[in-house]
């Protein structure tokens, strides 16, 4: 381990976190996949462990961490073959939360953010809709102030934890003909009347519950309005620069998952009177794999220490995203190639893993748009600036 960047203490962490999802979660893991509902009894294993605290204030509960133990968490997340079950539990704790501790005020900190922390309440991200997931600002959804209420109405897709969850982060135009400047962020209760939510199947991810949730009339308080009104665009494209470096350490966590199975059955593996790690054209080719992954890494590591020192790293994370998700693609697909039948058996996990990692290039912004919005800041020379405080 690069140790730059982990103290003896994160890899103390480590050894704690990996020891607790083979005991708790990996025994459940199938049936989760099979059924598509992750029981309720993990989230509050993960919050009595202080895991969806770690980067939050001890105010509501946290443990105000370093970004290192959040870099920790997510890879190892990755490393048992299961992107849904990965995705259910970062999703809650790193885009729902997220909004909840940079936008909500003390009251909605105190009864969305400690409980999410404890585990005991769950949250979803809605900001992808039906007419457009990567055009944020072309969103439809609105949100219309009537006395000390907003009245909803809309739909939203792809949400993770969109079935399940508790309490919905949304986004909606208070101000629909001032396009992106006039979004907002609300927290919605998962019981107020006029929401629905409809259960997606998909290729993969099949453990998390993803729903298409509409929104036809929905009566919120105004005081569950995060921050300001209005200025729910540059809080959804600040944070997208977390998403996206999130999306590229899972990435590179899962590629090496993948180069770690598949080096250990290449020992196994017997060809021609030798195990096939002998073969030169199988050696050089996972050299390769393995030194994209090396790079993928210790550039995503550079990023978090960047993101940790205050630095608004929106090019870097969405070059992180770009790369990373296409280099584990790559390399999955690869390394099922060096299984031969067997990667094609549900039996083994280069199949379900193969799926899963689909997702990396399409889900938190597709690589389509990142490679324009990359392009605006090195052709054009276009600056996204944080959203002021």
């Amino acid at each position: 381990m690069n140790s730059r960047y982990f103290t003896e203490e994160h890899e103390l962490f480590r050894k704690s976190f990996q020891e607790f999802l083979q005991k708790e979660v990996v025994p459940h893991i199938e049936k989760w996949e099979e059924t598509g509902t992750i029981e309720r009894f993990i989230w509050e294993k993960f919050g009595e462990m202080g895991y969806f605290g770690l980067n939050y204030s001890e105010e509501y509960g946290g443990l105000n961490l370093d970004i290192f133990y959040t870099v920790i968490f997510l890879e190892e997340l990755q490393k048992i073959n299961s992107g849904g079950f990965a995705a259910a539990m970062w999703a809650h704790a790193y885009l729902a939360m997220t909004h909840l501790d940079k936008e909500g005020d003390h009251r909605i900190k105190e009864k969305y953010l400690a409980p999410s922390i404890s585990g005991e309440k769950i949250g979803c991200l809605c900001i992808s809709e039906p007419s457009g997931g990567s055009d944020v600002a072309g969103m439809r959804t609105t949100a219309v102030k009537k006395g000390d209420k907003y009245l909803i109405n809309g739909s939203k897709t792809f949400i993770t934890n969109g079935v399940y969850s508790d309490y919905l982060v949304v986004a909606a135009k208070t101000a629909p003909e001032l396009k992106g400047k006039g979004m907002s962020i609300f927290v919605i209760d998962r019981e107020t009347p006029g929401i629905s939510a409809t259960k997606l199947n998909k290729l993969g991810w099949r453990a998390s519950d993803t729903a298409e949730i509409a929104f036809d009339n929905v009566e919120v308080p105004a005081s569950n309005l995060m921050g300001e009104e209005g200025k729910g665009f540059p809080y959804i494209m600040q944070h997208f620069a977390f998403e996206r470096l999130i999306m590229g350490i899972n990435a590179h966590a899962r590629a090496e998952f993948a180069l770690d199975y598949t080096l250990k059955y290449m020992k196994e593996r017997e060809a021609f009177g030798r195990t096939i790690d002998k073969f030169q054209a199988l050696r050089h080719s996972y050299a390769d794999m393995a030194s994209e992954v090396e790079m993928a890494k210790e550039f995503n590591y550079s990023i978090a220490e960047r993101m940790h020192r205050g630095v608004y790293v929106v090019k870097e994370a969405s070059m992180s995203k770009l790369l990373s998700t296409k280099i584990a693609d790559e390399i999955i697909y690869k390394c099922l190639q060096f299984l031969g039948g067997y990667g094609y058996m549900e039996d083994y996990p280069l199949a379900r893993l193969l799926r899963d990692s689909r997702l990396g290039p399409i889900g938190g912004g597709t690589s389509e748009i990142l490679r324009e919005i990359i392009a605006k800041m090195v052709i054009d020379g276009k600056e996204y600036k944080p959203a002021a405080k």
